[in-house]
Formats: C-alpha cells, sequence, structure tokens
C-alpha cells in the first residue's frame, strides 16, 4: 500500500502493536523538529489575522501538536480541538496540561464526515486550522464547505500539507548501494501532491497565500530529537516498503534501523532533515 495518505491524521501504519501510539509520537517529534517552520507559518498567519483570534478550531488535531502552537501564538484564543480518536485527544489533554493551557484547550471527539453539530457549539471560529488533515477527509468540497460556515466572516483557514516524508541520510549512507532513501521514497510515495486551490476557491474563500516550505536543517538545527524523527518515520516507511524494494535494499534499511549495527541511525553524526510542505491561507470574505 501507499504511505502518502497514511501519515498523519487518523490513520497510520508503524510496525508496532499500537498504531494510534506510534502515530502520536511521530507527530510530536515532528512538531518538535520542525517547530521553526511551524513557528514561522503561525506568524503568518497572525499577520493575516485582524483582530487576533479569539476562537480557533483545530481540524483532525491528533495530539495536539497545532493546538499548542496555536494556543502559545495566540496567547488569548481558545482552541478547539476534534478528531476521531479518543487516544489523541487524551494525550493532548495531558500536553496542555503539562504546558499550562489547559483552561484555553477543549477537545471533541467526533468524525469530521458526520455531524460538525457539536463542533459548532459556541458561535462561529475566527480561524480553523487543517494541518496533514485535509486529505483523510472522504468528500474535500463538503468539508471545506462546512468549514466556511463555520468561520466569522473576514475569518481564516489555514491548510497544510506535507509533501512527503522528510530525507535524513546522505546519497551514501555507507551500507548496501547508494541512494538508498531515494528509492525507498519512489517506491512509497504513490499518490500526487495535495492541492486545494480550486477547493478553497469554489467554498467561497479568498486566497490570502499558497505558500511552499523549504526545510532544510542540520542537525544542530534539528535538535536532540532528529534521531528519533528518523527512526520513526523510516520504520513507518519500511513498513510499506516489502514489495518496493529488492532484498538487498529491504537488509540496509533494517540495520540502519537495527540500533545494534555499526550503520544504524543511533549511532549516526551525518543526518539531517530535507523536507517541503505547502500550506494555503484562505479568508472568508
Amino acid at each position: 500500500m501507499g504511505t502518502h495518505h497514511d501519515t498523519h491524521g487518523h490513520g497510520g501504519n508503524e510496525r508496532t502493536a499500537d498504531p494510534d501510539t506510534a502515530l502520536a509520537k511521530l507527530l510530536e517529534l515532528d512538531a518538535e523538529v520542525l517547530a521553526s517552520y511551524v513557528s514561522e507559518l503561525t506568524g503568518r498567519l497572525a499577520e493575516h489575522a485582524d483582530p487576533a483570534p479569539a476562537r480557533i478550531l483545530d481540524l483532525g488535531s491528533g495530539p495536539g501538536t497545532g493546538s499548542l502552537h496555536l494556543a502559545r501564538r495566540f496567547p488569548a484564543a481558545h482552541v478547539t480541538a476534534v478528531d476521531i480518536s479518543a487516544q489523541m485527544l487524551h494525550r493532548l489533554r495531558r500536553q496542555a496540561l503539562a504546558h499550562g493551557v489547559a483552561d484555553r484547550i477543549s477537545t471533541v471527539e467526533a468524525d469530521i464526515d458526520e455531524s460538525w453539530a457539536e463542533i459548532g457549539r459556541g458561535g462561529s471560529y475566527d480561524l480553523i486550522w487543517a494541518a496533514a488533515f485535509m486529505h483523510h477527509v472522504a468528500d474535500p468540497a463538503r468539508t471545506f464547505a462546512r468549514a466556511f460556515e463555520q468561520l466569522r466572516p473576514g475569518g481564516l483557514l489555514a491548510v497544510t500539507e506535507m509533501d512527503f516524508f522528510p530525507l535524513f541520510l546522505p546519497e551514501d549512507a555507507g551500507i548496501g548501494r547508494p541512494g538508498l532513501e531515494s528509492r525507498l521514497h519512489a517506491a512509497t510515495n504513490t499518490r500526487p501532491p495535495h492541492e486545494w486551490t480550486d477547493h478553497l476557491r469554489a467554498a467561497g474563500f479568498t486566497l490570502q497565500e499558497r505558500r511552499p516550505f523549504e526545510i532544510r536543517l542540520d542537525r544542530t538545527q534539528a535538535g536532540p530529537s532528529l534521531t528519533a524523527y528518523a527512526q520513526a518515520c523510516l520504520a513507518t516507511l519500511r513498513s510499506h516498503a516489502a514489495d518496493g524494494l529488492d532484498s538487498a535494499d529491504l537488509a540496509a534499511l533494517d540495520a540502519l534501523l537495527d540500533e545494534e549495527q555499526p550503520h544504524s541511525l543511533a549511532r549516526r553524526h551525518d543526518l539531517s532533515v530535507r523536507t517541503t510542505r505547502t500550506s494555503w491561507i484562505a479568508r472568508r470574505p
């Protein structure tokens, strides 16, 4: 199976007995390592928002990494986080308590493809955030229309997609043939990039900006969680790669993921993060 749609939101497939926990950890590592990118994006939202949002909706919140960033960026706002997974929302509430914002983040367990009655309680929102989520919904056009209805006039919708998993290794990883990680990506990135511009305009939004982010972080910039992040991402891709790589590449990948092996990710000092994200910021007229 392809992994392009199976990394964020409600789905996920990790080599573990508890996919939700593995997915939550991957999302938390992603937010930690790429914190500078998220800060830049929320800063762009702050520039577009006038006045600063008081009510924010986080669609497909997962463990709440976006909710926490938004609560920090907009200290007077209340964030409503919506997800289908009770486990994800439980993890979010624990993190909100740990970060001292539990009084400003509430959770709603709901399926975005079903009724929005509970989501809409309390009135319209000033900002709706949907990070790496819209590709999971059954009917994007309907979801964008519902988001439009939930926003006050002048309110903002921020949609973000990661184009694919990051790259971490040098071209020659010192094990197997050069280009292993590129071949792994080619074998597992099976769907075209997401493009929401036409959907947003069809729903009635005015596009403020469509912004690609080219993220390039060395080990120092990525911080201490880089190794764990690389392990989580490559393990996820490995779980989908059996039919797309030959036996030599699979063996090399397994050696990279085995902390006892000399070339393992855990022993390397040459990891970096290279990835791209695309964000759309749109306004309800």
